[in-house]
């Protein structure tokens, strides 16, 4: 596990604490009027103050309110934009192939052969061409009227644009009517007019070729794994396209995640994408449910697009639904999702009907998607999103289509094979009384004459409320935790006792993770939530501090708690509020001098050295921290005079490397993990 976190040494500095916010100015009074000085600024306020951004400028002041931020991920979502333009025209019928190749120097080209963006003058903007228009123009663009693609990711006519104002250099070429047409830009600004640099006879389409800014994004390069997931997403989501992928072999030198070139064609679209996920997870039903259909026609007997479906229910595993709309991904969800847990919910409680099941009736989504892996494709006419990034599909009429395109099908399947639909209810009634268990319990009111706060788990707090000066630490057991609680602060240290070792969240399931109950007296302990409702503003304790035994088992337990925080927690550890404890593992003492040793290593490191020889050196073994005397506990491990922590960090660039080794070390997948060991077993050494 230690390859998994890059740790720093020592307790971190204390930041100071901010200045006093400076009183607010008292109001003049009506009687005295304004002041002389805020009046000359009144007067300087004035017309010429007032300034207009033009062409592309707003979006190189401004890139977070088009593309979310200047970080890594808005940096790849330049490649999407382009990359979903391309697929636009193919999922439209005028294209089949899809090139993208990244080269030195942070260079990507995406080829498409489809129709070829129009050079011909624009008729609004008879000086410039079809071509400039689209890429200097925000809100410019064949996609607002429908009449170009019947369904379209880009809805905005910002997306070319964007990208080509905040790139240093863009050069885009357009074969069409048996002519190539070059125009080369800096930063939005053309170069020149467009070029016809000759004819062609069978080429056709667009190639747009650029680098992302460095005043905009600093040293932020193209992640090729990245890239090759997304072309790979892409792939599956429309199974008439073949995108082929194209990597310079020194950016890939000695990686075997991602290849230097590929042709990525999915004839069975999303259950492909699904099966190649779930690998060997054991399924709970036989096979996948998968398809796709039409979507209900619209008021005047016009195509309202269609909606391709992969779902499978799983025994164990992490559950996640993966949806699209026009190839975009959705990760928050929105109406589409809707209209797809209303159809598997109504269609499951029909179901129990048709059984004599009465439980059923009280299954909910929750119930039915808590242990799902499932993916959703739908394709609609002018979809509305949420925000340039598009992240949320607010189309209020996708629920009704989504819903009633699935319904009718999986109802159908179900009675197709009732076995395995028998089989499915019960693991689902299951759920839904396990649910309404817990909901039971957590509901028993808890009264006390005092009404003090009731603590989560068996946690014993410290009594100052600055969360900033204090630390809390997460110990494995009870006896443990008692020795815990002698050696600490009562005033700024407070001891949450584990009960052994904890769910792997890399394995488990939704469900299991929200029933864990050791979880979440941890979650309730800092008080900051979890997952998407994380808020560090209400995190209780300055300091995160795992605090295990010095051996085997203790590495697993913290291990184990990392990648809790990893999975759930990234922000607290972003923040800097993780850390590991440093327990010793022996105690040595000849006479009235005593030193700790951390391992075998120290021990006879400091035997040598730290001790007069010839002498008697008694050597003692702290068979865990529940057997450590809370003196030595508070002297070596809690004090912060005389301890060392170790600083959990997961760093931005290393962080594809850190999502695969935590899927290796800890995911569904064990053969990962043996083939691990296989590789490193000689590098080993375990005190057994």
């Amino acid at each position: 596990m230690n390859d998994l976190f890059s740790d720093g040494p020592g307790t971190p500095a204390r930041k100071p604490e901010p200045s006093p916010a400076p009183a607010p100015a008292q109001a003049p009074s009506r009687a005295s009027g304004p002041k002389p000085a805020r009046a000359a600024a009144e007067a300087s306020y004035s017309a010429s103050d007032i300034e207009v951004l033009e062409g592309l400028e707003p979006v190189r002041r401004r890139p977070g309110m088009y593309i979310g931020g200047t970080d890594e991920t808005a940096l790849h979502h330049l490649a999407a934009e382009i990359l979903d333009n391309a697929m636009d025209e193919a999922v439209a019928g005028h294209a089949n192939t899809i090139d993208l190749k990244l080269s030195p120097g942070n260079r990507l080209t995406v080829t498409d052969n489809g129709r070829g963006i129009p050079v011909d003058p624009h008729p609004k903007f008879t000086d410039r061409s079809a071509l400039e228009v689209i890429l200097t123009t925000l809100h410019s663009g064949g996609k607002f009227s429908g009449k170009a693609y019947a369904t379209s990711g880009g809805l905005h006519g910002v997306g070319s644009s964007v990208v080509n104002a905040l790139s240093s250099v863009l050069e885009v070429e357009v074969a069409r009517d048996r002519a190539v047409w070059r125009q080369d830009y800096a930063r939005g600004i053309p170069q020149g007019p467009v070029e016809k640099i000759g004819p062609t006879q069978n080429r056709r389409g667009t190639r747009i070729s650029f680098i992302p800014d460095t005043e905009i994004f600093g040293g932020l390069a193209f992640q090729p794994l990245r890239l090759f997931r997304l072309c790979r997403s892409k792939a599956y989501l429309f199974r008439g396209v073949t995108i082929r992928w194209e990597c310079d072999p020194s950016l890939v030198a000695g990686r075997d995640d991602v290849p230097d070139r590929a042709v990525l064609h999915f004839p069975g679209g999303l259950a492909d994408s699904l099966r190649d996920e779930l690998g060997e997870t054991p399924p709970l039903l036989c096979e996948l449910w998968s398809g796709e259909a039409d979507l209900p026609a619209a008021s005047d007997g016009g195509n309202t697009g269609r909606v391709e479906w992969a779902v499978a229910w799983l025994d164990s595993g992490q559950s996640a639904l993966s949806s699209y709309c026009n190839t975009i991904p959705t990760p928050q969800g929105g109406t589409h999702e809707t209209g797809f847990r209303n159809a598997l919910l109504k269609g499951l409680r029909a179901w129990g009907e048709t059984r004599n099941n009465k439980r059923a009736a009280q299954v909910t989504a929750e119930d039915l998607l808590g242990a799902v892996a499932a993916k959703l494709s739908a394709f609609i006419r002018d979809p509305q999103f949420q925000g340039q990034t598009k992240e949320k599909l607010t189309s209020t009429e996708a629920t009704r289509l989504v819903e009633t395109a699935l319904r009718d099908r999986f109802d159908h399947w179900l009675a197709g094979h009732p076995a395995q639909a028998d089989a499915l209810l019960a693991a689902i009634v299951e759920r839904a009384e396990e649910r309404l268990r817990r909901k039971e319990s957590k509901d028993t009111p808890r009264k006390s004459a005092t009404r003090r706060l009731r603590l989560p788990g068996k946690l014993t707090d410290c009594t100052r409320e600055n969360a900033a000066e204090t630390e809390i630490f997460l110990v494995e057991g009870d006896s443990a935790g008692g020795s815990a609680k002698q050696a600490r602060d009562r005033e700024t240290q407070a001891v949450l006792p584990l009960r052994g070792k904890i769910l792997n969240v890399a394995s488990a399931s939704t469900e299991k993770l929200r029933g864990n109950q050791e979880l979440r007296d941890l979650v309730e302990a800092l008080g900051c939530g979890q997952g998407k409702h994380y808020d560090g503003t209400r995190l209780r304790y300055g300091r995160v501090i795992i605090m295990t035994d010095a051996d085997v088992d203790g590495a697993h337990i913290a291990s184990l708690l990392m990648t809790f925080f990893y999975r759930e927690l990234p922000e607290l550890i972003r923040g800097g509020h993780l850390f590991l404890a440093q327990p010793p593992l022996y105690r040595l003492t000849q006479g009235a001098r005593t030193v700790y040793a951390m391992d075998d290593r120290d021990r006879e490191r400091k035997i040598k050295t730290a001790f007069k020889t010839g002498a008697k050196i008694e050597v003692s073994r702290f068979k865990g921290l529940g057997e450590m005397p809370p003196a030595d506990l508070k002297r070596t491990t809690m004090d912060p005079k005389h301890r060392t922590l170790l600083r959990v960090v997961a760093l931005p660039e290393h962080a594809e490397e850190t999502e695969r080794r935590v899927e290796d070390l800890m995911g569904r997948r064990p053969e990962l993990r043996f083939q691990f060991i296989q590789a490193n077993a000689q590098r080993a050494d375990i005190d057994l």
